[in-house]
């Protein structure tokens, strides 16, 4: 991953943590960030947006998609916006880099349009693997080394060993068990988040969530109040962010990001995990550090891809990837659990670690409390919160 000013393009993350790795806009900057009105396309928007297939995507999917091309490339945003970071940039001007983006983005379009009967099996990962000049000759040591560990977003089903319901079910059990999982109605969890590489941590932050699918996070950095607060809200049926020090500082999320944080909101309370998920199917195991895991993956609520692996031993879920959708790639947004502990009869997991396209963040509960009630209003975007502004 290339740090630099790609954090200014986070706009999709569901939860707290990789937000935070953006950096401050001053002045011109400031000034160019445009107003973001709900359900507005990414043409009526930003200035110049003129591929077709990214015209008229919303705001959060639009930058989702510039996130997926940055990543996919090795690039940050400064690469096709001179001057991105400073007080100097200007996201309108198309250098070099820029015009031949969009004509590889067209190109992708008519490869999956004309091939594969517009199903996208070709992305900008295919050839590009993290480089800006896709490699064209194996390498020989390559050949005869370790065989490609890189795995398919789809997972391909076995039948042998534990079912995908077989599996469930033990992590319900690990979990504290069905009835006690149902009791949980509501919590609110706090703690500290650590950001990777040294940016974006030292904040203190707030989960509140209600079943069945509201949830806020928001952080504060109380010994840097220049850092601004930040939040990221679903009320069930809406979802907003504020994020005082990306692009656009509060903005309604009215695109695929959406779908990600119902399926946050629901996935908090695991005793409904098979109403929320449908489609279960058991994948090749895996290793995940120090765990042998089972993989199973299933839809979403609106059938966005989620893949779980759960540890094979003790049945917990030690890994969750979802998958956005973009013209140019899927949208993966990770979530890695840790130090399960019981509070009031179930285990929570009190360090997980939140990755997005572009930064990760880990966060160290230090406290939960089932059943609390959370503040009135908490879900909700408050009316003094203007989008874009």
């Amino acid at each position: 991953m290339k740090f630099g000013w790609r954090p200014l393009m986070i706009a999709a993350g569901a939860t707290a943590g990789v937000w935070l790795m953006g950096t401050a806009l001053v002045s011109r900057a400031k000034a160019q960030a445009p107003v973001v009105a709900p359900k507005r396309t990414a043409a009526q928007t930003f200035k110049n947006v003129t591929t077709a297939s990214l015209k008229d995507l919303t705001v959060d999917d639009f930058l989702s998609a510039m996130g997926v091309i940055s990543a996919d490339l090795g690039l940050d945003c400064a690469d096709c916006h001179p001057g991105a970071g400073s007080d100097k940039v200007d996201w309108v001007i198309d250098p070099p880099r820029k015009v031949m983006t969009r004509k590889m983005i067209n190109m992708l379009a008519d490869i999956n349009k004309t091939n594969f009967s517009g199903v996208q099996a070709v992305t900008c990962f295919s050839c590009h693997h993290g480089k800006l000049r896709p490699t064209t000759t194996i390498q020989l040591d390559k050949l005869y080394g370790p065989p490609n560990d890189e795995q398919d977003d789809i997972v391909t089903q076995i039948n042998d060993g534990p079912n995908a319901n077989q599996i469930v079910d033990k992590y319900l059990a690990a979990l504290g068990g069905v009835q006690k999982l149902s009791a949980v109605k509501s919590f609110v969890a706090t703690g500290t988040s650590v950001g990777y590489g040294g940016l974006g941590g030292g904040g203190s932050f707030h989960i509140y969530a209600q079943a069945p699918d509201h949830r806020t996070v928001d952080i504060e950095f109380k010994d840097h109040p220049e850092r601004g607060d930040s939040t990221w809200a679903y009320n069930g049926k809406t979802g907003w962010i504020k994020s005082p020090r990306g692009l656009l500082k509060d903005y309604d999320v009215t695109g695929s990001e959406l779908n990600g944080q119902r399926l946050d909101a629901m996935m908090a309370f695991p005793g409904q995990i098979k109403t929320t998920l449908t489609n279960l199917k058991v994948g090749v195991g895996d290793d995940i550090g120090d765990h042998q895991v089972d993989v199973v993956q299933a839809n979403g609520p609106n059938r966005e891809l989620v893949t779980l692996s759960f540890d094979r031993k003790t049945g917990l879920l030690v890994r969750m990837v979802r998958y956005g959708v973009s013209p140019v790639g899927r949208v993966p947004v990770q979530y890695d659990y840790d130090d399960y502990r019981d509070v009031s009869g179930v285990k929570f997991p009190f360090k997980y670690t939140f990755s997005w396209l572009d930064g990760r963040q880990q966060f160290q509960l230090s406290q939960v409390q089932v059943n609390a009630a959370p503040p009135a209003g908490i879900f909700d975007k408050p009316a003094s919160a203007t989008a874009g502004k």
